[in-house]
């Protein structure tokens, strides 16, 4: 069945494993605010081919239910690990998460060691400066106003690029307009607001230092600069942070191909005796294509 009951949420999650054959692993794939576990519907084909995937919809968002709290990443995490206990994944996983997901799979590695093998991070929503999140106080009030949808709506601007396909906006705009609003109105605002939340450097800084696990993060053009950032807070040597050009905050979707292969790549050389830092394009690889820098 998939829906989990898990303490005050009714999770909605698929699984799937490669057929007639033991999985390589487990990846966890963990969406963005105001989106739902569809987002990996491009990845699904490829990725089962190896991996078992488990892809939830987050309290608030998709299928799920949406208690009226708990849209804190350690809240998210929480979810995580009682969605794992539910269906025996015991063992670590890789946990793959864009935006939003990213804070909530940081929260599951720091808080929960043994449950993470890797994290896969998607244009991060950790890492603000702090001349970026001075114009949060703004979001937050438009979005607790009692109507949250024009204003993450209005947040989704900055998402796209003149090469976004316009089938993905549309997209993601029918996603939120079904995203509840209390996820809405809180979720955002939990990713930077108060001491508990370490979305915006330097004050999480040493919370993000604390992922011992091997980090692949993939920034969109529009964050070039934080890779540089997030590399002083690399704690394994197999971890890289990769810029990729001319890409929307939704890089995953708008080059998937591309990005499994650039994720399947790394998980592959985590499995080596020496996951050394190489180049994804290193001629050893399986695969003879360039990936985005």
């Amino acid at each position: 069945m998939p829906f989990a009951e898990l303490g005050d949420v009714r999770m909605f999650f698929t699984d799937d494993s490669p057929a007639g054959r033991e999985p390589r692993g487990t990846l966890l794939l963990v969406h963005g605010y105001g989106a739902d576990s569809d987002d990996w519907v491009f990845h699904f084909p490829e990725l089962a081919k190896r991996y078992r995937i488990i892809a939830p919809d987050l309290r608030g968002h998709g299928l799920s239910s949406a208690p009226e709290t708990g849209y804190a990443p350690h809240d998210f995490a929480a979810d995580l690990v009682r969605l794992l206990d539910h269906l025996g994944v015991t063992g670590p996983v890789v946990a793959v998460g864009h935006s939003l997901g990213t804070m909530a799979v940081s929260a599951l590695a720091v808080e929960h060691p043994d449950r993470v093998r890797a994290l896969v991070c998607i244009d991060p929503a950790y890492g603000q400066t702090p001349e970026i999140a001075a114009a949060f106080p703004a979001m937050y009030a438009g979005l607790r106003s009692g109507d949250p949808y024009p204003t993450a709506l209005a947040n989704e601007e900055w998402c796209h690029t003149p090469a976004t396909p316009p089938w993905l906006l549309a997209w993601h705009r029918r996603k939120i307009l079904a995203t509840a609003p209390q996820a809405l109105a809180e979720a955002f605002p939990a990713l930077y607001e108060g001491d508990a939340a370490f979305g915006v450097r330097p004050h999480g800084d040493a919370y993000l230092a604390r992922r011992a696990c091997p980090v692949l993060s993939c920034w969109s053009a529009a964050q070039a600069g934080s890779a540089d950032w997030e590399r002083g807070l690399f704690r394994h040597p197999a971890s890289r942070a990769e810029v990729w050009p001319g890409s929307g905050h939704r890089l995953h979707a708008e080059r998937p191909a591309e990005f499994t292969l650039v994720v399947r790549r790394w998980l592959d050389a985590l499995d080596r005796p020496d996951p050394a830092p190489a180049a994804l394009s290193d001629p050893a690889a399986s695969d003879p294509i360039e990936p985005a820098r």
